[in-house]
Parts: structure tokens; sequence; C-alpha cells
């Protein structure tokens, strides 16, 4: 009799298991370590009674793992990379979905105007000030390199004054903190790290720091076994004004890390 309910029972546990349906979203830190993806996801949840699985990445991780055919949904801040992405095949739908900006930190007694980005990393590369990279090809570390690139430096990979230490943003930054050294963030990391006693924002609200994210659905021709239909509707629900309304309201210490822009 007890063998028989245990049969039972574990039946009962394997259809409900099977009955879950979920998604997993390759996403970029930024968008896990404020809260937002976990905030809005819980709202997806709720309404369509799908799981969704986020997987806190770089962008250049995260795109290799959707090229593997792990994921049904891309969410990240390259959009060279995304459109290469989406030209290979890999991807069958992109819309661009929020934005926010960078920043350029640094250690508090910098006390120089910031007239622009180009001149402030030349004053990094000419007087040698200690600089934290990503270093993980994140879409920070790719905005990190046009930023060299625009400014006519040749990436700094072997000055001493260089440390590239393959962290994310939260890291990055705790690194950047212990050793008052200059570093890139994305600004709603920024708002959303706590220890940052050393550090402020040397350069802001320039045209080269705009920090456009996309959200991509990924092909089921590398896996057929994705779960698109349900990954459609998460597309379609984060890209409506119901999804506009969450993310735009989503706050870390009183201010909005995120601004809505899909058409």
């Amino acid at each position: 009799m007890i063998r028989v309910l245990l049969i039972f029972i574990s039946i009962f546990l394997l259809k409900n298991a099977l009955a879950i349906e979920y998604i997993t979203i390759a996403s970029t830190t930024s968008t896990h370590d404020t809260g937002l993806l976990e905030y809005i996801n819980k709202e997806f949840e709720k309404k369509y009674k799908i799981k969704v699985r986020a997987l806190s990445l770089g962008t250049g991780q995260a795109i290799k793992v959707a090229m593997d055919g792990n994921v049904e949904i891309l969410l990240v801040h390259h959009k060279k990379s995304e459109l290469e992405f989406m030209n290979k095949g890999y991807g069958t739908l992109r819309h661009d979905l929020m934005y926010n900006d960078f920043v350029l930190i640094g250690p508090k007694k910098d006390k120089n105007t910031c007239s622009s980005i180009e001149d402030k990393m030349i004053e990094i590369n000419k007087s040698k000030l200690l600089f934290i990279s990503r270093g993980d090809e994140s879409g920070t570390h790719k905005k990190e390199k046009e930023l060299w690139q625009l400014s006519n430096i040749n990436m700094p990979f072997k000055e001493n004054w260089y440390l590239s230490v393959g962290q994310g943003m939260g890291s990055t930054l705790l690194i950047a903190n212990q050793k008052n050294a200059y570093t890139l963030s994305d600004r709603s990391t920024w708002i959303a790290f706590n220890k940052k006693e050393n550090l402020q924002i040397v350069c802001e609200n320039l045209p080269p720091l705009f920090n456009q994210y996309g959200i991509i659905l990924v092909s089921n021709k590398i896996n057929n076994n994705l779960n698109i239909e349900e990954a459609k509707k998460y597309i379609e629900w984060i890209t409506s004004k119901e999804a506009k309304k969450l993310i735009n309201n989503y706050r870390v210490n009183g201010k909005q890390l995120f601004f809505f822009n899909h058409n």
C-alpha cells in the first residue's frame, strides 16, 4: 500500500513539474545587480504562469550562451554585437527596449572639469592614472574599448596602471573604490552600488556615453527544444505599455535607473 502511494505521489509530482513552463534569459549584470530583472520577471510570472530563469553575464558571455542555443532570450547592451548576432541568423527578432548611460568613475580627489570624455581618457593615459577595466567583453568593457579608440589611444593592455580584472560591474567598482582608481560603469549599477566612499562621477551626460539595451528572440534553428512560443509572449509583454510603466517606475535610492524607449 505504501509503495503504491509513493508511486502515485511521484507521478503526481512529475506531472506538475512537467506542466511548469519556463524560459531562460541571458542578460547583463546591470539588470541583475540593480534588481530590475527580478522585479519585472515576478510580474510576468504572476500574469502568465511562466517561470523565468535569468543568467547574469557580461554581454559577450550572454551572446555566446545564446549562440550555443542555451537560452530563448537575450537582453544585452552592445548594439553592434546584437546586430551581428541577428545578421548571422542566431536571432529572429530584436527591439530597442530601454536605455540609461555610462558614467566615468574616478577618485574624489579628481577636481578637474570633464569637458569631453576624450580629454579625460587622454589625461588618464598621459598621467598614468590607475584604471580598472572589467576585461570581460561585457557591454561596458566594449564601450570602454570604444572610448579609448575614440580618444586615439591604443588599448593600454600592457601598462602597469591599467588593471583588467575580468569581473562583473559590482566587483569592478569595489576594486576601484579600494584602489582610488578610475573605471567605467553603467549609471544604474553605480546608483545601486553602496561602497563608493572613495569614488565620484568624473564624466557624465556626454553623447558617447549613451547606453542602449536591446532584447532579442533567439532562433530555434540553433536548438529546436527552445521554448519559443513562451519566449514570444515574454517579448510581447516586456515591450508593452504595462512593462513600460514597470521599467520607468523602478527606482533605487529614489532614482530612476532605466528609461523605456521601445517604439
